[in-house]
């Protein structure tokens, strides 16, 4: 390893002045929670809505609804990309012009989802276009979150990089809570003003989310690490191909973590929905929990991440890796007594437990394996393209399952599959904490 490079990991995580580190905190939770307010508003309008207004009628509706989360699903494949050009604006340039240019192009391509015309006036085109705004809103989210983790992990002093780096995933929590409460508040409207006009409210207040965001962002602070290592004149000039010829296993690593985490809380959290729908429990339930429980899970993120201080971060991210397979079955048959409260402890235990201390350990885990002229890049290329085949694919696969057998079982034993996929990869992640 060269001078350069063990510099750059040795210094990871310096220690800055606490009063610095809180305005980092706050300004990178409440600039995620904006963007990923964006993100998540589609996840819930596809489950809800989409599939009826976008795609033509069909007398199954959850083949409308399958189409409508393949548009879903493009938002993910577009995220590698969004990685390799946000990765290496991040590690080029600083990370803050990084996370100012992905909310520009998020709010512009949530604001325009709410102004699309339906199938029914302008046919074909309706989902053409929203299946390109989709694409965009992929594009922003693919630089988002490596930005947002660094921005707080390359600040915290090292003992406690854990607990400090999971504050940057309350955001990402804080903006599906913000969608889910936006959709149960037009909800409440009747039917037919609802699937007329009040479905888009969701997407035209983010223009307010946007403006709000880019003032936010643009006083933030650039990361201590990546200022010094720019002092230092040890910037990369492509660092995407320098994170690929250095770290090839660990961006592989990270792509293998993320399996288990992404694709589980999409279907915890997005294709539950789904299912609420089709075993006949009442939207306002479902959504009520999703909330309650990604509320629950935004303090579980905090207190898995400081027990990976203590404990080391691949014991905790196995808690969830096996806690997720073994909630397969018994996820389904709390949903399936629609009982409030079970259905409520279902969402509760998948999101707070099973996805909590993967994802409350994850953004420490993947930081520590890469260098601080690449950090950026590594990350972004480990954490995006398993989002292609893990979030993205994951909920089209359990429709798609429920539509051919009409039970839940098989979606059961994907969960599984899932989750082995991320043990097996963390018996070959080293330990990162004590580093």
């Amino acid at each position: 390893m060269s001078t350069v490079q063990s510099s750059a990991r040795a210094e990871y995580g310096t220690a800055m002045p606490d009063r610095a580190l809180k305005r980092i905190v706050v300004a990178s939770v409440a600039g995620n929670a904006m963007e990923w307010y964006d993100f998540f508003v589609y996840g819930t309008a596809a489950a809800l809505v989409f599939g009826q207004l976008f795609f033509p009628a069909n007398a199954d509706p959850l083949i409308g609804t399958l189409g409508a989360f393949a548009a879903f699903a493009m938002g993910f494949i577009a995220r590698p990309l969004g990685g390799v050009v946000f990765g290496h604006i991040g590690d080029r340039y600083g990370r803050r012009a990084s996370l100012v240019w992905t909310l520009l192009i998020m709010g512009f391509a949530t604001f325009g989802i709410g102004l699309l015309p339906t199938y029914d006036h302008v046919g074909l085109w309706a989902p053409a276009a929203l299946v390109a705004l989709r694409l965009l809103q992929g594009i922003a989210s693919g630089g988002e979150w490596g930005g947002g983790v660094l921005m707080i992990s390359e600040s915290a002093p090292p003992e406690k990089r854990g607990y400090y780096a999971a504050w940057s995933q309350l955001g990402v929590g804080g903006g599906f809570v913000l969608s889910s409460a936006a959709f149960l508040a037009v909800q409440a409207l009747p039917h037919d003003q609802f699937i007329s006009w009040g479905w888009r409210l969701p997407f035209l207040a983010s223009i307010l989310i946007f403006a709000i965001g880019v003032y936010i962002r643009r006083r933030l602070p650039e990361s201590r690490e990546f200022a010094s290592a720019e002092k230092a004149g040890t910037t990369s000039h492509m660092p995407v191909l320098e994170a690929i010829r250095r770290h090839p296993k660990e961006i592989l690593m990270a792509m293998g973590l993320r399996v288990a985490e992404n694709g589980g809380a999409y279907i915890f959290l997005a294709f539950s929905l789904v299912y609420g729908k089709f075993s006949g429990i009442p939207n306002s339930t479902m959504l009520t929990g999703v909330m309650l429980a990604m509320v629950v899970e935004m303090g579980a993120m905090l207190a898995w991440g400081k027990l990976s201080d203590r404990i080391g971060r691949k014991p905790v991210y196995m808690i969830g890796a096996i806690s997720l397979a073994l909630m397969a079955f018994p996820f389904f048959w709390l949903l399936d007594t629609h009982s409030t409260p079970l259905v409520w402890l279902a969402l509760v235990l998948g999101t707070a437990v099973c996805h909590g201390a993967m994802i409350g350990t994850l953004p420490a885990l993947v930081g520590e394996l890469f260098d601080t002229e690449v950090r950026y890049s590594g990350v972004a290329l480990g954490h995006e393209v398993a989002s292609i085949f893990a979030g993205g694919l994951s909920p089209l696969i359990a429709i798609a399952l429920l539509s051919r057998y009409h039970a839940y079982w098989p979606v059961s034993l994907f969960l599984i599959a899932l989750s082995l996929v991320t043990v097996v990869t963390l018996k070959f992640t080293r330990e990162t904490h004590q580093k």
